[in-house]
């Protein structure tokens, strides 16, 4: 590839990636304390909506990526309501932009089941980093008593569970894929169709760069996948590109458990627009699935071909048994980077208020690696 070719990424991915290396010669990190938080919160407030009061600030458990806090705002007429601000740390395990993630759920709002975007400060103009405040929404990630895990990684959700979630799943990654890009335009998403590779090559780009400013040490299966994947990109015709979600599996959406109806589809920050066969690589990922008597289920909820033969089926589009591949491989690759990389560095530099469960993740480095030396030897299926 030309250098411009290697530049080739979305504008904002640029951003982030020079916002990230930057950062790595800051000072450490220290999570922020409830009441810094509440204080934060009462001046904010105090400007955008005069006479609300902040109470019952509370950190919120989990949330590798992001700094989170529930909290209970009492506006000037006395109507209460429960919200979330999510802020960034220095580093994270991923690099996203919180104005990007605001924009794209007041877009889904009545489209898919989503939180309500509220307010949102992209630059950390008030609070310390990029901040973005959100309505709570009831709903648990995983089954009560399932025990203390990373949230979607084996996530058992058992028969009855399955059986209500699994049509809501599908439907709405569906519905995402469906959304008209062109015809309603989200501000901030390029769109990559300078030629049929850019979706492939944009997203390419952008981890391998990812790579490059955080590992640590030269690996071998880096190298291989990295070269695999510049040699294998896939063509996207027009009719290919959607919105994807980026980071669609169980522990990404909540349901209510007794009803078994899906709340909030979460996590939105790695939304592109791109090919649709990425969603459906990161959905058939092994680490987010169950193995249960030899049968694997995606997010526990579908056999892979019963997956993939059910999404052809709603969406009326095919999938290209080449392409998915190039995409489990690129999915496998992703998490590498997340854990081997971005997680590491965010943790050896203090730039994270997680830094213990980062240097754990990093154990799953072998996961990805097995995953990739799997994939890249056995071939796309004819």
């Amino acid at each position: 590839m030309t250098t411009a070719t290697l530049n080739d990424m979305e504008a904002v991915n640029r951003r982030i990636l020079d916002r990230r290396a930057a950062n790595r010669s800051l000072p450490p990190y220290r999570a922020a304390l409830i009441p810094e938080v509440t204080d934060l919160l009462a001046s904010y407030f105090d400007k955008v909506c005069p006479g609300a009061v902040v109470d019952g600030v509370r950190r919120v458990g989990g949330g590798a990526s992001k700094e989170q806090f529930f909290f209970t705002l009492t506006d000037a007429e006395g109507a209460r309501q429960q919200y979330l601000l999510r802020m960034d740390p220095r580093s994270a395990i991923t690099e996203t932009d919180r104005e990007r993630e605001f924009i794209l759920l007041q877009a889904m709002a009545g489209v898919v089941p989503v939180p309500e975007a509220a307010w949102v400060d992209p630059a950390g103009s008030h609070f310390p980093q990029p901040a973005a405040i959100m309505k709570v929404v009831s709903g648990v990630t995983k089954p009560s008593g399932s025990g203390v895990k990373v949230s979607g990684l084996g996530t058992w959700l058992g028969e009855d569970l399955r059986a209500k979630l699994r049509d809501q799943f599908l439907d709405h990654l569906v519905t995402i894929h469906a959304y008209d890009f062109r015809a309603n335009p989200l501000p901030g998403f390029e769109v990559p169709d300078a030629d049929d590779l850019q979706a492939a090559r944009w997203v390419i780009n952008y981890w391998h760069e990812l790579w490059r400013i955080d590992h640590g040490e030269t690996r071998p299966i880096v190298a291989l996948a990295q070269q695999w994947l510049a040699d294998n990109l896939p063509p996207c015709p027009p009719e290919n590109l959607v919105l994807t979600h980026g980071d669609y599996r169980t522990g990404n959406y909540l349901f209510d458990e007794a009803s078994g109806q899906i709340t909030a589809l979460l996590d939105w920050e790695l939304a592109r627009i791109g090919d649709f066969h990425e969603d459906l690589g990161w959905v058939l990922m092994q680490i987010f699935g169950t193995n249960e008597d030899g049968t694997f289920r995606a997010s526990d909820l579908f056999e892979r071909e019963e997956f993939i033969t059910e999404y052809e089926r709603r969406s009326g589009r095919t999938v290209n048994r080449t392409t998915l591949h190039f995409y489990d491989v690129l999915s496998s690759y992703k998490c590498y980077v997340i854990c081997a990389a971005n997680g590491l560095a965010a943790a050896r530099s203090q730039h994270n208020h997680q830094d213990v469960l980062l240097t754990f993740l990093g154990c799953a480095t072998a996961i990805f690696a097995g995953d990739l030396v799997r994939l890249l030897s056995q071939g796309a299926p004819a």
